[in-house]
């Protein structure tokens, strides 16, 4: 795949929507992640998709139009598991321990990421090497960055966090600080659940050091 490779929208062929072919579609995009995990998103084959998914090689066109395609599809399915960036917008609660709320959503979003870590790798793979799914993953992070901009802009506001930082500048920093280490410590270091807890202990002590938090 080239740097400006796009994946067209099309309408569903027939038969995409009924029960066996909804059947077939979850068919490809399980087979599809087994494939991406196993070989990589360069060196998957179409091919070997169907063959994991039990379909013909025709029937893979009548659900999807490239490879990029279904790895979007496999990797929507990685939002169900709280993969996307870390929100810092749950902080928006008046009421809330903030403390206790930022190390409850480390410790899923890091057991969600140890869970999928070697999805995890592909999907940093096509980052670097497709621009329309670059693109695509900077759009689906926008949401998550107002949403913790606004939640910092309150805090700011009530006096329970630091009123000098930048608030879009610090949800890309502290996000970013807790993705990176899952990937460095589940990706490039393959370290298992025992990582967790240290992990959430000493980003949650980062985080609340950074925001100069307050009591409620």
């Amino acid at each position: 795949m080239t740097k400006t490779t796009k994946a067209r929208g099309r309408s569903p062929a027939p038969g995409a929507k009924t029960a066996r072919g909804l059947a077939t579609q979850a068919a490809l995009v399980r087979g599809a992640r087994q494939v991406f995990e196993r070989d990589g998103f360069i060196d998957a084959r179409i091919a070997d998709i169907t063959e994991a998914a039990g379909t013909a090689l025709g029937s893979f066109y009548t659900y999807f139009q490239s490879k990029e395609e279904i790895f979007n599809a496999v990797v929507d399915a990685l939002g169900e598991e709280g993969l996307n960036l870390p929100s810092l917008g749950y902080l928006a609660d008046p009421e809330t321990d903030v403390a206790a709320s930022i190390s409850a959503h480390h410790r899923a979003y890091l057991e969600a990421y140890q869970r999928n870590a070697r999805l995890m790798s592909v999907v940093e793979q096509v980052t670097n090497v497709s621009d329309s799914f670059r693109r695509r993953r900077t759009r689906r992070a926008q949401s998550t960055v107002k949403a913790g901009r606004d939640a910092i802009v309150r805090l700011q506001a009530t006096g329970r966090a630091d009123p000098s930082l930048d608030p879009v500048a610090t949800v890309r920093g502290l996000s970013s600080m807790v993705s990176r280490t899952a990937y460095i410590t589940f990706v490039l270091e393959e370290e298992g659940p025992e990582a967790i807890d240290e992990l959430v202990a000493t980003l949650t002590r980062l985080w609340v050091s950074a925001l100069k938090l307050g009591p409620r």
